[in-house]
């Protein structure tokens, strides 16, 4: 049965899933790539880019595991690049250069409309202005028997949260603190929400934590 799922989502451990002031030149927020270090070496995030080598282990597992069995994305407009406002212009395709790491629809949340951009790879961003609720109707559509992926950022993680269409979510908290930034659990009661813990293992460079809304 086809789950929606957060998995692979970094938070350092006071709890922020971005650092402040996200730009060009800092897309996850001052410091953010701090949070996300437990991936870097793993074999999985070496596929992801293009390069061979990489690191078994905890890390590798939840890595591997966090980009396996999805048939569809959904992202917030600031996953998608540092743009604000309408489009200037359509020369802005990601982050991710000419072969993004989806290879799957990626549904991505906007005020401002845009045609869809097909990428290599089998990569196709549409921009929903309708809601979160469409953008996920839609991608259960695209996504068929495998499960969608909310790929962030903390912003688009909360409101599927709040709506109670999350299903599952994996969390890397790196030992890192921020201080200030996006907090992702700020004022949301996950107990009442139905989740409860079902693994917890720590690496060296992460404690990952699953939360499953069925297992309560």
């Amino acid at each position: 049965m086809s789950k929606v799922c957060v998995r692979g989502f970094s938070i350092s451990i006071d709890g922020f899933g971005a650092g402040p002031d996200q730009s060009l030149d800092h897309p996850l927020g001052l410091r953010g790539m701090e949070l996300h270090k437990w991936m870097f070496g793993t074999k999985a995030f070496r596929v992801m880019i293009g390069e061979d080598g990489g690191l078994d282990g905890v890390d590798e597992d939840y890595a591997r595991r966090s980009m396996e069995n999805f048939g569809a994305f959904i992202l917030g407009r600031n996953m998608f690049g540092p743009i604000r406002g309408p489009w200037p212009d359509e020369t802005w395709n990601g982050w991710w250069g000419t072969n993004p790491p989806y290879h799957a629809p990626v549904f991505v949340l906007t005020h401002f409309p845009r045609p869809p951009v097909e990428m290599d790879g089998g990569t196709t961003f549409h921009f929903v202005t309708d809601g979160i609720e469409a953008a996920l109707a839609l991608a259960k559509s695209a996504a068929g028997e495998r499960d969608i992926k909310i790929g962030g950022g903390v912003s688009t993680v909360r409101q599927y949260l709040e709506l109670g269409a999350i299903d599952e979510m994996h969390l890397a908290m790196s030992p890192v603190v921020l201080g200030r930034g996006e907090a992702l659990f700020s004022d949301v009661d996950l107990p009442s929400l139905g989740f409860a813990v079902t693994e917890h293992v720590a690496s060296e460079n992460a404690t990952h934590v699953v939360l499953d809304r069925r297992a309560t």
